[in-house]
């Protein structure tokens, strides 16, 4: 089904997985008339053209030349020469959230409203910030690279892997409240437009039935769905996450507090595969890595020791367990008020189509991704396209199985 005459815009370009198409037994009749169906893509991931129009290298094109980094990752080729744009896109991103950079953001967005809202229906602020926050501020995995995890890392040479994830969070959180005040104020009436963002989301189960490991696993959620979501529908954080990162986790003012809560008009959720979650009752992940991430005193697995999650995919990280998407909208309809939900990257399809029986709120579901493309710190290793594009030949372009089958999935049926 084509999008109509809506265009949906991504304001950041920081868009991250990878997937594989699920072609079980449904159809389009299985999902309402009114259900979005499409695929998602990426300039900087499809196009890079650092050095085209004026557009200068990103804090990734720079990133994937830092001295002693694999330098064939980025899509343009920059040089090292740049590398104090690095430092100065890192302080950037580290002032984000301070008034005058969250003005700037919220200056770009209204900007992006005024020339393009006659046309765009659905505004996207920012994609991931989780892993964002997680992968370039505790791992150093991703742009920017900052951790400070032990034993000493490879790359990383500045930051602080306990702190920094959750100043990131917080400045995205109200970054986003920012620019969804102006747009309902001074746009949405007369537009007729809606604001969201994009969040990633593990679906996450108990590795046994221990009442340590459902406890875990809920901390787990709340360190990863609840981050965001509890902010943007409730007004603050978690409060497993503020008894168990105290003042490290920074703390809404009451005017941000009513401003970040109800700021969602809607959520994107990309959603890829399911894990195991373990209490880690001793917290050996907190004591040895010291970083966000081991705060939740969980450890996430494929293997609770008897069973794998699912069968493992190209993308090492991804296992198919097709019943997670459904059990992760339930999820957020019995916790988060039935938000309405598009999914804006995944590769499961199939049960997807009960969650409408369930009551859910999902109103479409875009395919990661069209074509395969720079997969960040992956390089063009895993291809996650419905297309093959052939490196080596001029980038021609040739339909996989999984574009085929798309195709004739959204063809409608007497």
């Amino acid at each position: 089904m084509a999008l109509k005459n809506d265009i949906i815009l991504i304001l950041s370009v920081v868009v991250l997985f990878e997937t594989q198409l699920c072609t079980s037994e449904i159809n389009r009749s299985d999902f309402p008339n009114d259900f979005y169906f499409g695929t998602g893509s990426s300039a900087t991931q499809c196009e890079g053209a650092a050095k085209e129009d004026g557009k200068g290298p990103s804090v990734w094109d720079t990133f994937s030349h830092i001295p002693g980094r694999v330098t064939d990752l980025s899509t343009s080729d920059i040089g090292v020469d740049q590398y104090h744009r690095y430092q100065e896109d890192i302080q950037l991103m580290k002032d984000l959230g301070t008034n005058s950079y969250r003005k700037d953001y919220a200056n770009f967005a209204e900007t992006c409203f005024q020339k393009f809202g006659d046309r765009v229906k659905f505004w996207i602020t920012m994609n991931e910030p989780y892993t964002v926050a997680v992968q370039g501020y505790d791992f150093g995995r991703h742009a920017p690279g900052h951790c400070s995890l032990l034993p000493s890392p490879l790359f990383c040479k500045i930051g602080n892997s306990a702190i920094e994830p959750y100043i990131v969070a917080h400045n995205f959180i109200r970054s986003h409240a920012a620019a969804a005040d102006i747009y309902r104020k001074k746009y949405k009436g007369i537009q007729g437009g809606s604001i969201g963002t994009i969040l990633n989301a593990l679906w996450l189960v108990p590795a046994t039935n221990t009442e340590r490991d459902i406890v875990a696993t809920q901390r787990a959620r709340d360190f990863m769905i609840g981050w965001f979501l509890d902010p943007f529908v409730f007004g603050d954080y978690p409060s497993s996450m503020k008894s168990r990162v105290g003042i490290r986790l920074p703390k809404f003012s009451e005017a941000e507090s009513a401003l970040v809560k109800g700021s969602l008009d809607f959520v994107g959720i990309n959603h890829f595969t399911t894990y195991y979650v373990k209490d880690d009752s001793l917290n050996i992940s907190k004591r040895i890595l010291k970083d966000a991430l081991a705060d939740n005193g969980a450890v996430v697995l494929t293997f609770n020791g008897t069973h794998f999650i699912g069968e493992m995919t190209n993308s090492l990280w991804v296992f198919i367990a097709p019943e997670g998407i459904r059990s992760l909208m339930n999820y957020i309809k019995l916790k988060y008020g039935n938000l309405p939900i598009f999914i804006t990257e995944s590769g499961n399809l199939q049960s997807l189509a009960f969650c409408a029986i369930d009551g859910c709120n999902v109103k479409g579901y875009f395919v990661w991704a069209l074509l395969d493309n720079w997969e960040w710190d992956n390089g063009y290793s895993a291809r996650t396209g419905l297309y093959y594009v052939d490196y080596t030949d001029n980038l021609k372009r040739y339909p996989k199985k999984s574009a085929v089958w798309y195709k004739n999935f959204l063809k409608p049926t007497n």
